[in-house]
């Protein structure tokens, strides 16, 4: 058990990011013990087939299974609320030495012959070994995650559009309870059920905690709160049995015969985040015709608009879950 105690001022700094690295760390578990994450059993089958030709020992040896501790430089915390993968291997690049070697010697105990020989070779030399370390990175990331990225990001920009209507239903208290079985909230106080790993900390300096929304975690969840690191916490989103999904209409025939197929089947699309051209490609319907349906849909309150950027993205509203679901 973590117990994590809150400031009124860490509180207010709490915060949401979305680390590529963290969706690195996890998706290699994933892979090595696809048992133990049969969500993804698809997607490990199919990245295994089309991981390249080259070396990636370290990577693989800096996720051991069962994972009871990831070394600290490779699953930071992010400091902004969505840093590139570029952003995040340079600062994994500047880590320095002895925070490496601290590091991994958390991992078999002080460093010695039982590190695997990657591993050891790290310990020597971090700085050659970290660059070599961001080169596997890169080259496992090209096949594994980059071509999901899109669908990836799209469910953990859903996931913090929910939690933020959460926030301004019940505030703080709601967020937390909500967040994971393992999680729970209670006199300023927050616990997380690890079964491997005790201890208990104030969160201090108001730097509060970073929540992590990361698809490969599922089904549990992994902290990070060992001083003097930002403190932060890695969970999967809502909506996450739906990540592997093909397109295709997905409304119970009483809502079509409601709203009409088109609409039925786009509010079925809108449990993530969708852009008007991401639904007509999902759906086969003419983007103006996507438009308009999007248009009744937000009249009627079945879903919600936002804008990132230069784009518009739509999402279901509470009301429209309810009555997709029959609730």
């Amino acid at each position: 058990m973590l117990t994590l105690r809150f400031s009124a001022q860490d509180l207010a700094r709490t915060r949401f990011g979305h680390s590529p690295l963290w969706e690195v760390v996890t998706s290699v578990e994933a892979l090595k013990d696809p048992g133990g994450k049969p969500l993804h059993l698809g997607w490990a089958r199919d990245t295994r087939a089309a991981l390249p030709a080259v070396d990636l020992s370290l990577l693989f040896a800096l996720v051991p299974i069962p994972t009871l501790y990831v070394p600290s430089f490779l699953t930071p915390v992010p400091q902004t609320e969505s840093p590139s993968l570029a952003e995040e291997l340079a600062t994994l690049a500047a880590t320095p030495a002895e925070l490496v070697r601290a590091d991994l010697a958390r991992l078999t105990g002080p460093p010695n012959a039982s590190l695997a020989a990657p591993v050891a070779e790290l310990y020597r030399d971090p700085a050659d070994g970290l660059a070599r370390l961001a080169d596997q990175i890169r080259a496992y990331w090209e096949v594994a995650i980059q071509p999901h990225w899109s669908r990836i990001q799209r469910l953990v920009e859903g996931e913090v559009l929910y939690r933020a209507r959460s926030i301004a239903r019940g505030g703080a208290a709601e967020l937390f309870e909500a967040l994971h079985p393992q999680v729970s909230w209670a006199d300023d106080t927050l616990r997380v059920r690890h079964r491997n790993y005790e201890a208990t900390r104030t969160l201090d300096g108001g730097r509060g905690l970073v929540l992590v929304p990361t698809v490969f975690v599922w089904p549990g969840v992994f902290s990070q709160s060992t001083p003097p690191r930002q403190p932060g916490l890695v969970y999967p989103p809502r909506g996450i049995a739906a990540l592997w999904e093909t397109p295709r209409d997905r409304a119970p025939d009483a809502l079509a015969a409601l709203l009409g197929r088109s609409r039925a089947g786009l509010l079925a699309e809108l449990g993530s985040p969708a852009s008007t051209t991401e639904l007509a490609a999902r759906t086969g319907m003419p983007a103006p015709t996507v438009s308009h349906h999007l248009t009744t849909l937000r009249a009627a309150g079945l879903a919600a608009s936002h804008r990132t950027g230069r784009t518009v993205l739509y999402l279901r509203t509470p009301l429209g879950e309810a009555l997709l679901n029959g609730g």
